[in-house]
């Protein structure tokens, strides 16, 4: 779900924002590509399906942009209307039959080289990854057009909220998640039953163990408790598979445990680059999940030398200061803050204005750690000192951001060219055989 916060006179509002939905479609769909094009470049198979892919990829791409210059839907993000949509939606059927119409042309040279052995193996796991994928896109390119479909049918236009998408969207990326580290231990063509049970009893063992620690700690919510499980699952087996072939890259080359997992990486780059930006999805997932379960809420207004409570935090305002600097006017309210008798330091949230500016600039007051997120924003305040307040704490949310580091790197070391291997004469002459 996409939110934008709206700046509305000495507060603001979270709004539900549909365009920002639009930027995740030809994200999936470039995502089911990249994991298809692995069975193409192993097997031969997928060759049209893949195509298709990468032509919904850049239609949706164009049809975001349609979104946002049309004005046809609300949004912060979008521009008011123009006359610019009919030539969007001209140019996207031509992107689309168009490159359809190739496609069924040269056909014949895309046929598959191989055919899909057994349900149980990685090829099919991808093939279901990619399904799931491209359905989360549906579902999200429905919800995003459908109040231009109910005003043109019915005329007027319902709006498709957050409650839809979670629960549509959401049982579907948790299942892609879940396939995610299957793919990473299943066999290709064909996968016996003692090799199941040897790649995943260990894996499954830690997910459970979690999930029992879990629950002892007081998690109760059962959606949450399975996704932590289904993220612990994911991560050991990866962390599973790197050790496996570390072992193994020891054993043979009798390289130190380090320098054999580095060597493990650099040997082949797409795959464990590949690993590394599914380590980074199961962070961010990690915290989308507490973020979203474990958050809490709460508006309160303020005495001096009053104090307020939330999940352990203890928030005790002690002043109200007022004052210019430059061309500004700054207002200010500090607030010590200690959790279960820890002190922890003061947080100042306060508000901008300035002269030629109708609204002022809010700044919010953040403690951020690994564990959670504490934001105080002000609201408000009254000549005798009274202040409005908005606090705020998400846990797990900073792990979204390292989440979106270590995409990065893994993206980098995936897509990294590598060194073109010699023939064999050519290393002798170089004196490397």
């Amino acid at each position: 779900a996409n939110w934008a916060y709206v700046e509305l006179g000495w507060g603001g509002y979270w709004a539900w924002d549909p365009v920002e939905n639009a930027g995740f479609m030809p994200w999936l769909a470039a995502t089911a590509f990249l994991h298809s094009i692995m069975v193409q470049r192993r097997k031969g198979m997928l060759k049209v399906w893949n195509m298709v892919l990468i032509i919904l990829t850049f239609t949706l791409a164009i049809f975001g942009t349609f979104l946002t210059r049309s004005g046809i839907l609300s949004s912060v993000h979008s521009f008011g209307e123009s006359n610019l949509g009919p030539f969007f939606l001209v140019f996207i059927g031509i992107i689309l039959f168009g490159s359809l119409g190739l496609l069924y042309y040269r056909s014949e040279g895309l046929k598959a080289e191989a055919e899909m052995e057994s349900f149980v193996s990685r090829e099919s796991t991808f093939l279901l990854n990619n399904l799931l994928i491209v359905g989360a896109a549906f579902t999200i390119f429905l919800g995003t057009v459908f109040p231009v479909i109910s005003e043109a049918v019915r005329g007027v236009k319902i709006t498709v909220g957050p409650p839809f998408f979670n629960q549509v969207t959401g049982p579907v990326f948790f299942t892609i998640i879940l396939l995610t580290g299957v793919c990473t231990l299943i066999g290709w063509r064909r996968a016996s039953v003692r090799n199941l049970i040897r790649n995943f009893l260990w894996p499954l063992v830690v997910a459970l163990v979690l999930g029992i620690v879990l629950f002892t700690a007081g998690i109760r919510q059962w959606y949450a408790l399975i996704a932590f499980q289904l993220c612990s699952f994911v991560l050991s087996t990866i962390i599973y598979e790197w050790f496996r072939g570390t072992s193994a890259r020891h054993r043979v080359r009798s390289e130190n445990y380090l320098k054999a997992f580095l060597g493990l990486i650099g040997a082949n780059r797409p795959r464990y680059g590949g690993y590394i930006v599914h380590i980074a999805v199961i962070f961010i997932a990690v915290g989308i999940i507490g973020s979203s379960f474990f958050n809490a809420e709460k508006e309160t207004t303020l005495m001096p030398d009053e104090s307020m409570n939330i999940n352990g935090y203890t928030l005790t305002y002690t002043n109200l200061d007022i004052y210019q600097i430059e061309s500004k006017v700054v207002v200010t309210a500090s607030l010590f803050v200690d959790k279960e008798g820890k002190v922890l330091g003061i947080l100042a949230p306060k508000k901008d204005f300035y002269p030629r500016e109708e609204q002022p600039l809010t700044v919010v007051a953040m403690r951020s750690t690994l564990r959670e997120d504490l934001y105080v924003i002000l609201i408000g305040w009254e000549e005798d000192g009274t202040i409005a307040l908005k606090v705020l704490v998400n846990p797990l949310v900073n792990w979204i951001w390292i989440g979106g580091g270590l995409m990065l790197l893994g993206g980098l070391i995936a897509l990294w060219p590598q060194r073109p291997r010699l023939p064999l004469q050519g290393r002798e002459k170089e004196g490397t055989v």
